[in-house]
Formats: C-alpha cells, sequence, structure tokens
C-alpha cells in the first residue's frame, strides 16, 4: 500500500509539471501576442517557476521543505493584491497584507528553529 501512494505521488507531481509548463508556455505566447507586460505577468511566471521547482526539490531530496508553498503563497497574495487594484475595497488590502505578513513570519520561524533528524528523513 504505501509503494502504491508513494507510486500515485510521483505521478500526481509529474502531471502537476507538465500542467505547470503548459500554463507557463501558454502565458509567455499570450505576453508575445501582447506585446505587453505588466507586473501580475510576471509574478504569475514566478509562481509557475516556484511550483516547477518544488517538484524537482521533491525528485531530488524525496521531500518538500515547508518554506516553498508558503513562498509560492505569499507570491500569489502579492499577485491577488496588484490584480484588484484600486477598486477593492481597502479593507481587504488591509486583510491580504496582513496575511503576507503572517506567512512571512512563519517562513522566520520555520527558519530558525532548531530541526529534529525525524525531519531530515525522506519520505520514501
Amino acid at each position: 500500500m504505501h509503494k502504491i501512494l508513494i507510486s500515485t505521488e510521483k505521478v500526481l507531481l509529474c502531471i502537476i509539471a507538465l500542467a505547470t509548463l503548459y500554463a507557463t508556455m501558454e502565458e509567455i505566447f499570450h505576453l508575445i501576442s501582447n506585446r505587453h507586460v505588466e507586473l501580475a505577468d510576471l509574478l504569475l511566471l514566478f509562481i509557475y517557476t516556484e511550483v516547477l521547482g518544488m517538484v524537482a526539490v521533491f525528485y531530488k531530496s524525496q521531500k518538500i521543505p515547508i518554506t516553498l508553498p508558503l513562498f509560492i503563497a505569499m507570491t500569489a497574495l502579492s499577485r491577488l493584491i496588484i490584480l484588484q487594484g484600486k477598486e477593492s475595497e481597502p479593507v481587504n488590502l488591509l486583510y491580504e497584507a496582513v496575511a503576507i505578513v503572517l506567512i512571512a513570519a512563519a517562513c522566520l520561524i520555520i527558519r530558525y528553529r532548531p530541526s529534529s533528524q525525524e525531519e531530515d528523513l525522506p519520505l520514501v
């Protein structure tokens, strides 16, 4: 059963990587055809890059550092703030900014906490 779960996880990660590559190429073609690049477009490409990096880290080390999804979440929230523009409610901007600060604080706490040997074991 354990091997089935591991195999399923690897297949799903391959699908995620392929879908991310497809979305990246689609976005690049969109940017080329429009001949216009905005910050939100760059942040979306950065999110795609982070997802691919997370998949690559898993295949290299058989574990995913918790900070990688947190970085992706911060980038996604930043992109959301930029996409909303001036028409959004100021309180929503405040909530999203506080969420970014909380995620950044979580990254700092994770980075500077003492690690246990149990966390260094591979998943397989």
